[in-house]
């Protein structure tokens, strides 16, 4: 009996969490656990309790090997839950929906004393050129207007919108899609090739949704995947923006780095955005993968009344698609989140102050109009 009370105790710890699908497992290991009596259906329970009882006296080796099957079998339900795979059939419980809703407007609230504090809710439409409003995806037919941000998820949720819009005919699962084909130019409408009224009525009547993520996170994020990586979209970054760090920063380079720009420190890359003359050659804008959030989107005209983050990713992705009217389609749940935060005080300890510093000034309205600072993630705040 112990050892039914033991486990039904930590299996009703894990029915407090809030996805319903992760709840439904417990649930049934609770019913597994306490259907053993049928086993015995003859038998009367003073008879079972005392028969039991013996078993444990004479067969310590059977109890512990039988605790270690149930614990092994309840560790790998909980794994089988969290599969890296992408499951359309997961979706928020109306409850878990509630609960981020609330978080949403909170988050709005913020944004919008922010946005006061700094003097830009004067803007409006008119001041934001047609190159401000690039990123700025929408749909008349579902009424969504999406502001993509380069290292936030934004392949998947072009992924997902592809499948909402029916451009994708080969299955369900938003992973199938080539991120190359979600990227693909002309495959979904701008913000910008609406006329005023349109506009305009965007701005009154759709959902205006946002995906954010700590400065820093997102800058190393992008990094790590653009100069530091192997894939074929690193080689391209290396060859049009690493070979130019190497020859405009690094001091004495080799032949090797000159020629194939692969082996940029994050320290030169640091110096390099912080080397206007250099970052904003013949442009008024940096490369959107680091570019700030803040000239991507413009939240404080845009009014987004969807601001999710990085760190709660499925959650306000399910109440994006919520209030969309999404019904078949969710976002993948098994995206794999990334490790970038773990390293983030590898990459930036060795860093000199000053170049902190100047680091955050760059992304200071992203880290004021989003909510983020530096303790978290570096142990330190600038005062």
């Amino acid at each position: 009996m112990m050892m039914a009370t033991k486990t039904t105790t930590m299996t009703k710890r894990l029915i407090k969490t809030k996805h319903s699908f992760y709840s439904d497992l417990c649930c049934s290991q609770v019913l597994a656990i306490s259907s053993i009596s049928c086993l015995f259906p003859c038998m009367r329970p003073s008879t079972f309790i005392k028969r039991f009882s013996n078993f444990k006296r004479h067969s310590a080796l059977v109890s512990i090997v039988a605790i270690l099957f149930l614990f092994t079998l309840q560790i790998d339900l909980i794994r089988g839950a969290f599969e890296d795979v992408n499951n359309n059939k997961v979706k928020m419980t109306k409850r878990s929906l509630e609960l981020t809703q609330t978080i949403n407007m909170q988050r709005q609230e913020y944004l919008q004393k922010q946005c006061d504090t700094l003097g830009y809710s004067q803007q409006d439409l008119n001041d934001l050129t047609d190159e401000q409003m690039e990123h700025m995806i929408v749909d008349k037919e579902l009424k969504f207007l999406y502001c993509y941000v380069p290292k936030v998820a934004c392949t998947n949720w072009k992924r997902v919108l592809m499948l909402l819009k029916g451009l994708w005919q080969n299955g369900t699962d938003p992973l199938q899609i080539p991120g190359y084909l979600a990227h693909s130019e002309g495959m979904f409408k701008k913000f910008n090739s609406l006329d005023d009224s349109e506009k305009q009525q965007v701005m009154s009547e759709y959902t205006r949704f946002i995906f954010v993520r700590h400065p820093f996170e997102r800058l190393l994020s992008a990094y790590r995947n653009k100069l530091e990586g192997e894939a074929p979209s690193s080689r391209y970054f290396q060859q049009r923006v690493g070979r130019q760090i190497v020859k405009g920063i690094r001091v004495d380079p080799s032949n090797h780095s000159l020629e194939y720009g692969d082996d940029v420190t994050f320290g030169e890359f640091v110096q390099y955005l912080l080397t206007p003359s250099l970052s904003l050659r013949n442009q008024s804008s940096y490369n959107e993968h680091w570019e700030t959030i803040s000239k991507l989107c413009n939240p404080c005209v845009m009014k987004y009344n969807v601001i999710g983050k990085y760190e709660t990713l499925f959650d306000d992705s399910a109440l994006a698609l919520y209030l969309t009217g999404a019904e078949n389609v969710t976002f993948p749940s098994g995206h794999k989140p990334s490790n970038t935060r773990a390293f983030l005080r590898h990459y930036f300890d060795p860093l000199p102050i000053s170049a902190i510093r100047h680091l955050y000034e760059v992304y200071s309205d992203d880290f004021k109009l989003f909510d983020y600072g530096l303790d978290d993630v570096l142990g330190f705040e600038f005062g």
